[in-house]
């Protein structure tokens, strides 16, 4: 009879895949953000059933604003700081590539089964946290008479998750730790511009960011060790052979070594980046 209830109530629970991917393809901001608080707070009071019953979807684009337009890189105008509008461009950029580490972090969870537990409870964390810096952003855009999806942005941080959607140890190295450990080397420049610019307000939203996304590149940094250690695979060489074979950008110093440090690479790993 024990069982049986148990069987029950497992099968009353939401499942947590399912749950990921209604957070991961909401357009509506509003939404998008209510429903990570669900989810959040189901999974921490154990109400999510991790039960492996639905197949994965690569999924070519995910839940963004229908208002936001996509555009190449090279087309993204330039502007500076101190001029006119430069502000609001800075934090729109800045906007976008928040909600797209929802994004990320929500797929990180939807597209890999199997896996321990702790696992999840890493990428829910990263996804209740990353909601968390938009909406701090999203409030100052606001302030500026703008909305998330009113300028356009580019789509490289989804274009890595899908390159990236067939193995985990892949998408542990390249997406926290080369796309968001990027972040760690440019953000101490853009709060040394901003303090120039008399912008208090988003400099301590910056240094919130920052040290949240220490954490978040030392989730992947364990991660994709984990992994490794799994498959048997050496980790230096192994990050460096997946950097060569998946991104094609440029990593160029300045590193941010101490934060780098922080978030588990080595100063063998930060020496040969600065070597490439």
């Amino acid at each position: 009879m024990a069982l049986s209830i148990h069987l029950y109530r497992e099968y009353l629970m939401e499942n947590l895949f399912e749950a990921a991917h209604r957070c991961l393809m909401s357009c509506d901001i509003e939404e998008k953000l209510r429903l990570t608080e669900e989810t959040v707070a189901a999974w921490r009071t154990n109400s999510l059933s991790m039960t492996d019953d639905t197949a994965t979807q690569r999924i070519e684009e995910a839940g963004i604003p229908t208002t936001l337009r996509l555009v190449p890189p090279r087309e993204l105008p330039r502007r500076r700081l101190g001029a006119t509008g430069g502000k609001v461009a800075l934090l729109h950029a800045i906007s976008h590539i928040e909600f797209n580490a929802i994004n990320l972090a929500w797929d990180a969870v939807y597209r890999f089964r199997n896996l321990p537990t702790s696992y999840y409870s890493d990428w829910i964390k990263v996804a209740h946290e990353e909601a968390y810096h938009f909406r701090l952003l999203h409030e100052q855009l606001n302030k500026e008479g703008v909305q998330y999806g009113d300028m356009v942005a580019h789509n490289g941080l989804w274009e890595m998750a899908v390159k990236t959607d067939h193995d985990v140890m892949v998408r542990m190295a390249l997406v926290p730790r080369v796309l968001e450990a990027r972040g760690l080397d440019a953000t101490p420049a853009i709060m040394r511009k901003l303090k120039q610019h008399n912008s208090p307000e988003l400099i301590d939203i910056l240094t919130i960011i920052l040290r949240d996304e220490v954490g978040h590149v030392a989730i992947g940094t364990h991660w994709f060790h984990h992994f490794c250690q799994q498959r048997g695979c050496e980790p230096d060489s192994t990050f460096k052979m997946l950097l060569k074979q998946y991104y094609s950008g440029q990593l160029r110093p300045p590193f941010n070594t101490e934060a780098r440090l922080a978030a588990g690479f080595t100063s063998a790993e930060i020496e040969s980046l600065e070597n490439l």
